[in-house]
């Protein structure tokens, strides 16, 4: 059924080193649209889930450090044992390339990302990144370096709802530009929004002394 996700729905297609080498084949470019493609294909996984009918709202906070954070209220990336990986599946969708819904058809129909592609590419082309899932009651967190694992996926803490925080800082070694554009990202989310009915996307820009936050929801989609 569509609500099975689980590690069972995740499928392994290749590895992760390519990535690093040869970003351009994967982001299209290291200038400015390759460094904002990073964004796209983190949020495409929460459209997916808003379109599989789990998530209502993602939050996009650009943060001071240069870094980004992607926070959304769907189901949580699955933290269970991966069937033929044998690591947990989150690390499978944040490390293995190809890994994702996308290719066993019984779990997304729906949306134009590459669940999951998108993950692990992003990562490897991070200094940094951290995922924070809020699944059944515990809060899972893990940590990557330039996509490598820093320590076992770890339970933090609980929690009272269900979702993925993503937070990663754009690696300087690979990018020309590190910095994100606020315009380009609101033209880009308000898009979304209109296209995706009932979602909300909270943008917030928190770089500046007093922090911009801009709302974007269309109860219609894309009838208003």
């Amino acid at each position: 059924s569509m609500s099975e996700y689980t590690g069972k729905e995740i499928v392994v297609l290749e590895g992760l080193e390519a990535v690093r080498k040869r970003p351009g084949m994967y982001i299209g470019s290291t200038g400015s649209r390759g460094l904002h493609h990073l964004i796209w294909e983190i949020l495409d996984n929460s459209i997916d889930e808003q379109l599989a009918g789990f998530c209502s709202e993602i939050h996009i906070t650009l943060q001071r450090d240069g870094g980004i954070c992607i926070e959304d209220n769907g189901r949580g990336v699955p933290v269970d044992i991966h069937p033929t990986q044998k690591i947990p599946t989150v690390r499978v969708v944040y490390t293995v390339l190809h890994a994702g819904g996308k290719f066993n058809s019984t779990v997304y129909k729906v949306s134009g990302g590459l669940h999951g592609v998108g993950a692990s590419v992003v990562n490897a082309l991070s200094e940094w990144l951290e995922v924070k899932i809020h699944k059944d009651g515990k809060l899972y967190q893990q940590r990557y370096e330039r996509g490598k694992v820093m320590y076992p996926l770890k339970e933090i803490g609980t929690t009272d709802h269900n979702g993925t925080e993503v937070r990663f800082l754009p690696d300087k070694e690979i990018f020309e530009e590190t910095e994100f554009d606020y315009n380009t990202l609101r033209q880009r989310l308000r898009e979304m929004a209109f296209l995706t009915k009932g979602i909300k996307i909270v943008l917030r820009d928190n770089r500046l002394e007093e922090p911009k936050i801009r709302t974007f929801h269309y109860e219609g989609g894309i009838k208003e």
